[in-house]
């Protein structure tokens, strides 16, 4: 039996719950708003995300704050060259007492997944993750499971080490709403990180204690829910079709995006309006969440890469040519 999606939470009890997430949230990740704004979207867009960027940059640390703050369960896993898809998503296991097999479920049945590294792990085991993002289910044995929603995976890569991993292919990169860079902090915020952790901790990492669960698993699923009937008018979206259509056609860009290029970056401006406190969609909000949706289902030609440009400066340039809707 299904069950009943619950009712829709919109207008200022969205804004509202979504704000409290994300004050929540930056009292343990310092800085990078421009990051946890992102993740945000991706949560209230109902899809995952790709955090790119050198380690000990707090990638574990936005999520277990997430998931307390969310009151979502969370799994961590370190993705490594002999990781099988048994290890992610479980196996049956025979008990002899009962003469029976059982399912053991793997770190997969969560509701925030933390895929760490997910570029060292061999293609057999990224394509069980794959199900998973795209199916909402994983398959043991033969038989289907579903997740418990809301499911939500954030993989991290890092873009300096590329020995020993495996490239993730275009259909799992297409998979991912996002994806977001997360770069070195400001001055300030790192030093108010160093203070803190410096306050009697004998650790490096932060205490979580502090922060206040402010949602549940079933609020967030209503806010998902909020988020898709934000208002988008045609206007904007024929102009978020036109980015995406003349990523196909512009000067440099090898491979453009594809119609699922068009729907991410739909979903992502709804997710965009909400947390800046309207229920309709702008095409500010289209610009704004432009090159994290896109900046990974485009391919350089390259000779651009010869001079060092990257998707998010062709994409900076293609977005001040593609003529906005005007009121």
């Amino acid at each position: 039996m299904s069950q009943t999606p619950p009712a829709a939470m919109t207008g200022e009890a969205l804004t509202a719950r979504i704000a409290a997430i994300r004050d929540q949230v930056a009292g343990a990740f310092i800085g990078q708003e421009t990051v946890l704004d992102q993740v945000l979207i991706a949560l209230l867009a109902g899809g995952h995300v790709l955090l790119e960027g050198v380690p000990g940059l707090g990638k574990t640390l936005l999520v277990r704050a997430l998931a307390k703050t969310l009151g979502c369960s969370f799994a961590r896993v370190q993705f490594t060259p002999d990781l099988m898809p048994s290890d992610i998503s479980g196996h049956a296991v025979y008990d002899s007492r009962t003469e029976s097999f059982s399912i053991r479920r793997g770190p997969l049945f969560t509701h925030l997944l933390l895929a760490d590294e997910i570029n060292r792990a061999p293609a057999k085991t990224q394509s069980a993750l794959l199900e998973a993002m795209q199916e909402q289910q994983v398959t043991i044995e033969g038989s289907s499971f579903p997740l418990p929603p809301p499911f939500m995976a954030l993989a991290t890569q890092n873009p300096i080490e590329q020995e020993g991993t495996y490239p993730l292919p275009e259909a799992q990169l297409d998979r991912f709403l996002l994806k977001v860079l997360i770069g070195y902090p400001a001055l300030a915020d790192e030093k108010r990180m160093v203070a803190e952790i410096g306050r009697g901790s004998t650790a490096s990492s932060f205490d979580l204690d502090g922060l206040r669960q402010v949602a549940t698993a079933e609020e967030i699923v209503a806010m998902q829910i909020g988020t898709a009937q934000v208002l988008l008018d045609d206007a904007v979206i024929d102009y978020a079709v036109r980015i995406v259509a003349a990523t196909r056609k512009w000067p440099g860009i090898a491979m453009g995006a594809g119609p699922r290029g068009s729907l991410a970056l739909a979903r992502a401006s709804r997710a965009q309006a909400v947390l800046s406190g309207r229920d309709f969609v702008t095409p500010d909000d289209v610009r704004e969440v432009a090159k994290p949706a896109l900046r990974h289902r485009i391919a350089l030609a390259p000779e651009l890469q010869i001079e060092g440009q990257d998707p998010d400066t062709v994409l900076h340039a293609l977005l001040a040519k593609v003529e906005a809707p005007r009121r």
